[in-house]
């Protein structure tokens, strides 16, 4: 059974470990009781030995609309020190997906739109419905999708990335695939299914490289090449001294 917290449903299912926004009636609409619940979900998840990979979903027909009015309305009258925690809260989320050590990937069906996009673009990998539609219009009320900017940038062309930001119109999942904004694109008959085979790929590799993987892909974000390739001769060492390494080099010599 599922265990529930507030507004985060949170279920491990053999490797995959799913966090559902479960908001259906704001249409998953973010505020702080959701982002907590979030955070604390992937952090049980990362210490969960058996997960493989987390699936982060939205309850019913939308993945996330951004934040919800109530948010929006506490804006207008905050202090900047509220607003400035407010927009913490958000970074601090962003940056512990990229810490959790397996991969986190966001389903998403329906709209995923604003601090809802930014989730998702948040996330290792973005698996669409073949009719979810992504958009960042926060340009429309005079606000601006500052956070995710850092991770927008980093997924896709720079030209694509202004065009998303300032025009403040929605994309197809073809388009957002197209952009590089999204991996896989699957059926709205079979995505939940889809998705379950997708993530259980992960149980066919192993944890410890793709764990150092992940890290050395961020890690290298604004590193020059010479330090890049420094970097990654330190993983590789690393990676030769794991368990899984030994075991599947010894494995793979059994063959030959």
């Amino acid at each position: 059974m599922p265990e529930k917290s507030s507004l985060i449903l949170y279920q491990v299912t053999g490797t995959i470990a799913r966090i559902t926004l479960n908001r259906p009636e704001k249409r998953n609409a973010l505020n702080e009781e959701l982002l907590a619940g979030v955070k604390n979900a992937l952090s049980q998840a990362n210490d969960d030995v058996a997960v493989r990979c987390v699936v982060i979903t939205g309850a019913e027909s939308d993945f996330c609309s951004g934040a919800d009015l109530a948010s929006l309305q506490n804006i207008s009258g905050a202090s900047v020190a509220d607003n400035v925690a407010d927009a913490r809260s958000l970074m601090a989320l962003f940056s512990l997906i990229r810490e959790v050590t397996v991969p986190v990937v966001a389903a998403v069906r329906g709209r995923a739109l604003a601090g809802g996009c930014g989730l998702a673009s948040a996330c290792d990998i973005v698996l669409a419905s073949a009719t979810a539609r992504f958009g960042y219009p926060e340009v429309k009320i005079g606000f601006v999708p500052a956070m995710v900017t850092a991770v927008l940038r980093r997924n896709i062309s720079e030209k694509r990335a202004f065009e998303l930001l300032t025009r403040g119109a929605e994309v197809s999942a073809d388009q957002a695939r197209d952009f590089g904004l999204v991996n896989q694109v699957f059926s709205d008959d079979s995505f939940d299914a889809d998705v379950t085979e997708y993530a259980r790929g992960f149980e066919k590799v192993s944890r410890s490289a793709v764990a150092l993987t992940k890290a050395l892909l961020y890690q290298t974000d604004c590193m020059t090449f010479g330090d890049a390739m420094e970097t990654g001769a330190d993983v590789n060492v690393i990676a030769r001294m794991t368990e899984d390494c030994q075991k599947g080099i010894a494995g793979f010599l059994l063959k030959e």
